[in-house]
């Protein structure tokens, strides 16, 4: 059998062993390519769960409140933002897998560039009432005497000299946070839509589903590293190396420790460096399966295809990119996509999703600190251990019933729901699974022990620290033996201290005694009291139940995504994952860390103060106010979305009732035209132009 190599669209097939490859249902450069995107996955989501990870260091580090660091965790949007819709359209017409890699150098460099502060800010300063190189003879008295006048000023000195404070207030370190997140959110743009676009071109329809499973699966094995390397760093002092341990007085469960944040993101930028070399090695195009052949195609190609069982995949045919015509053919291509009801909805849902998803994902370390009394370094191993573990299964458990029950849009569209409803309902329990307020005299219990208190400034002083000249900026906590943290020394009214560094003891504290049982024992400890045994009993069934809705939601996640991939048409899938991504990132990923610390700085109790004055990090939350806000914000955002889906159904219905009317439409003229062809086939010769038989150009089989 001979066919001609026509000028338009050729191709060419040679009986050697190279061309068995084809064969396979998956070529061997796509595996090449589900690896390396698979890896790229890996390093974004680690360096990204990272910085969720570093939120609490961040704050205390750079002194500042929550909803500063939700504009530092927006801003990695912000890069998506300037570029997005111009990778997502020009990037699928160019050189897909090189155009990932430059994104990739991007984000590394821009996690190196978080971690620089550190090298220039110098080194981090704690105020404190503890001498650790002097012994108990020539101890500063933490209750200095006083006036009644200088009491009532409560504007005692700060024991630390205010040296370095014109370099520190010249400017704001965490700029530097902030850039370096932004260019990593340029770096991130194209690896997303243009690697599942890539995927979906080139792989079988029917394994499509699975390979973006397997791909999300292993991006959701990246937060399980972050986390445990933000645990990981969270353990060791921020200027390990460059001090003497033994003259730091607090443990990582102060509100004060900030741990070593700085070098998980050198080592996370060294990995997202090594993500980007096999991209460099990848083909623009590969094989596409039969049933993505060009429409293009002549008949006889399209018969021949068809017939020939060796054919079971054929090359795009490549065409140089025309940048003009790209850029005049876009704003159609964008008009015809909005047009699309459908994609409509599914943004709108996904949007306000996301919205409760960022926002619930970014706090949640920080409410298991606060809430529960954790340290940031077990918040963050819980984090990693047990909760990302459950999300990576059900993504890829749902990945794998999609493929085995054959789910097609409509029941895609029910599992997600379905899931997420179910999963919502479980969420319900988590605000019957609340702890008291840790006591703290003077801000949530008196300094007799009793009622609870609307903090004011004013409350912080007592008849038992009326003979001391105490700050209200003070935060120094200690433990009396009464089982009430005290926020300094000073305002437990203690009056001598034993021992040095972390095992200082303060005597004589006159409001120990106030709710004590045994005035006798009137010594403090340093750090805060630990929390009742009625909340750690607590925390085991927060976390089990943490566990089991996070798998639940996420298995409707790869089915949800297949929904929009499969919603539009396929020339628009590229632009449509971008202005998915786009749309989530500008209206969910940048405001929603935002407002949701907005909100959670709310319910602050006590806050620290800068060395060169101005207000600080929060100390000290109301932990019932800030399980309600926290949590009803994250379920309330989910029920506005359940409202939505409503009529998503119905114009998801519509949608494929017109699908399915244009393919019989579609199919009765194909058939009329291949009756045609068949009639005319008899005489083969009369399709080959008499210009175009050349020996040298024929295929031979």
């Amino acid at each position: 059998m001979k066919m001609d190599n026509t000028a338009s669209g050729s191709w060419t097939l040679e009986n050697n062993p190279t061309s068995s490859a084809v064969k396979n249902s998956c070529h061997p450069n796509l595996k090449m390519f589900l690896a390396a995107l698979s890896f790229a996955y890996f390093a974004k989501a680690l360096s990204g769960s990272y910085m969720k990870s570093t939120i609490t260091q961040l704050e205390r580090r750079f002194e500042i409140p929550s909803y500063l660091i939700g504009i530092i965790d927006g801003s990695f949007e912000i890069g998506n933002l300037l570029v997005i819709a111009f990778v997502s359209y020009f990037g699928a017409k160019l050189h897909r897998p090189k155009i990932i890699a430059v994104g990739c150098v991007l984000m590394s460099f821009g996690t190196f560039l978080i971690a620089m502060p550190h090298f220039i800010i110098g080194r981090y300063k704690i105020e404190t009432s503890v001498r650790s190189s002097v012994n108990s003879t020539n101890n500063l008295s933490p209750c200095p005497a006083s006036s009644p006048e200088s009491t009532r000023a409560g504007d005692r000195p700060s024991i630390l000299p205010s040296r370095g404070c014109e370099r520190e207030s010249s400017v704001s370190m965490w700029i530097y946070v902030f850039l370096g997140n932004v260019l990593r959110g340029i770096g991130e743009t194209p690896v997303q839509p243009l690697g599942i676009s890539y995927i979906d071109d080139y792989a079988q329809p029917e394994n499509a589903a699975l390979y973006i499973g397997c791909v999300q699966t292993i991006s959701i094995i990246g937060p399980v590293f972050g986390y445990l390397l933000g645990s990981l760093c969270a353990k060791i002092y921020v200027d390990i190396g460059y001090v003497d341990m033994e003259t730091v007085t607090i443990t990582p469960s102060d509100a004060r420790w900030v741990g070593a944040w700085w070098l998980g993101y050198l080592i996370a930028g060294a990995i997202t460096l090594m993500s980007a070399v096999p991209f460099w090695f990848l083909p623009k195009s590969l094989p596409m399966p039969l049933e993505k052949h060009d429409t293009n195609c002549t008949p006889e190609q399209t018969r021949f295809i068809k017939d020939s069982p060796t054919m079971a995949h054929k090359f795009r045919p490549e065409e140089p990119a025309n940048l003009h015509q790209m850029a005049k053919e876009f704003m159609p291509t964008l008009k015809s996509l909005l047009g699309n009801p459908v994609y409509i909805i599914y943004l709108c849902i996904t949007i306000i999703q996301f919205n409760s998803l960022i926002g619930m994902v970014t706090y949640k370390p920080k409410f298991i600190e606060q809430h529960y009394g954790q340290s940031a370094s077990k918040a963050n191993f819980l984090m990693g251990m047990i909760n990302i573990p459950a999300v990576a299964l059900g993504m890829f458990s749902g990945g794998v019933i999609m493929k085995k029950y054959k789910l097609g849009i409509m029941g895609a569209a029910k599992f997600s729901i379905g899931t997420s409803l179910l999963g919502y309902f479980l969420s319900l329990f988590f605000l019957a699974l609340g702890c008291e307020n840790a006591k703290v005299a003077g801000i949530t219990v008196s300094y007799t022990g009793g009622e609870s208190l609307s903090y004011q400034d004013q409350f912080l002083f007592s008849g038992c620290n009326s003979g001391c000249l105490c700050s209200k900026r003070d935060w120094d906590p200690v433990c009396g033996e009464n089982g009430i943290t005290y926020v300094s020394p000073c305002w437990a009214g203690c009056n001598s201290s034993t021992g040095s560094g972390r095992n200082t003891v303060f005597d004589n504290c006159t409001c120990v005694a106030l709710a004590h049982t045994q005035p006798s024992n009137l010594t403090a400890t340093l750090g805060q009291c630990p929390r009742r045994d009625s909340c750690d009993k607590i925390f085991p069934y927060f976390l089990a139940l943490s566990v089991v809705s996070s798998f639940i939601i996420s298995l409707g996640g790869t089915p949800g995504f297949v929904l929009l991939v499969r919603c539009i048409k396929p020339e628009l899938k590229s632009l449509a994952l971008g202005i998915h991504t786009l749309a989530t990132r500008t209206l969910a990923g940048i405001p929603a860390p935002i407002y949701f610390g907005a909100i959670i700085d709310t319910t602050c109790l006590k806050w620290g103060y800068k060395m060169c004055a101005g207000r600080g990090a929060c100390r000290i939350y109301n932990t019932s106010s800030y399980r309600i806000v926290y949590l009803g914000l994250t379920l309330g955002l989910r029920t506005v979305s359940f409202f939505l889906c409503i009529p998503g159904f119905a114009l998801l219905k519509r949608h494929i009732k017109r699908e399915e009317r244009n393919a019989l439409t579609n199919g009765s003229a194909e058939l009329e035209t291949l009756q045609k062809e068949d009639n005319s086939y008899t005489n083969c010769e009369q399709f080959i132009p008499a210009s175009d038989r050349n020996p040298d150009r024929e295929t031979r089989l």
